[in-house]
């Protein structure tokens, strides 16, 4: 996963508002300089627009290849950031957290309530008391009826790809088969990958977050506004509990 798709996953994600994102975050986080670990962190995007804000950031992802990247923009920014090959379930820091954050699906990739109790579990021991997680999911409303069964395609400047996607009702997955074509000289590199995504449930999220010892909270993002059924995307809030 996010092996060959790491060198184009930035170009494909350009329309991400980035900052908008990690403003919305700052707004949970506070301007005070915390301690916090970005969960499948990625290529970094959030991790250094954090960093930059003055918080004490360390980037957590399972994909070397994405991390690799991240490192390098750290680098170019001159930005002291350590980032670590690591399963989020199985989270391991020298020191306790002030914040943990997830950001843009990473825990629909958790394939099971279970993985993500593991995750919740893992997060509240690496906090601080009174330490926040932060974490955002793709609803079940826009896996199901927007993802759903269908299939999406581009074709960019470096490449092009298309997107096909099988939503179960009954198991909640949705596979994505994704095919690129990343241009080469003249000729074209075709490799194909394959994700799964889980659609969680908003309340069973905040019960197994309760379950993991936090008091939490669910809201539709980038608002501080509750939940819609047809939100696409949910933001959620855990205080660990002294």
């Amino acid at each position: 996963m996010y092996g060959d798709f790491a060198g184009m996953y930035d170009p494909l994600m350009k329309d991400v508002d980035y900052d908008s994102w990690a403003e919305y975050l700052l707004r949970f986080i506070g301007a005070e300089k915390l301690r916090v670990t970005d969960c499948a962190c990625g290529t970094g995007e959030i991790t250094l627009r954090l960093a930059r804000a003055g918080h004490i950031m360390t980037g957590v992802d399972i994909s070397g290849d994405m991390l690799r990247i991240a490192s390098e923009k750290a680098r170019r920014a001159a930005l002291k950031i350590p980032f670590v090959e690591q399963d989020m379930r199985k989270l391991a820091l020298h020191r306790p957290q002030d914040a943990i954050i997830c950001a843009c699906d990473g825990v629909n990739y958790l394939d099971s309530l279970k993985a993500a109790e593991e995750f919740f579990e893992a997060a509240n021991a690496a906090l601080k008391v009174g330490g926040l997680l932060l974490f955002d999911i793709s609803s079940q409303y826009k896996l199901e009826n927007i993802l759903g069964c269908n299939t999406f395609a581009e074709d960019e400047q470096g490449g092009a790809y298309i997107w096909k996607n099988n939503y179960d009702p009954e198991s909640r997955l949705i596979e994505m088969e994704l095919t690129f074509f990343e241009r080469q000289g003249e000729l074209y590199r075709r490799f194909t990958e394959r994700h799964i995504q889980r659609a969680h449930g908003t309340d069973e999220l905040l019960k197994a977050l309760c379950r993991a010892g936090f008091d939490a909270e669910a809201y539709d993002f980038e608002t501080m506004d509750p939940v819609r059924p047809d939100s696409e995307r949910v933001q959620f809030s855990g205080r660990k509990r002294r």
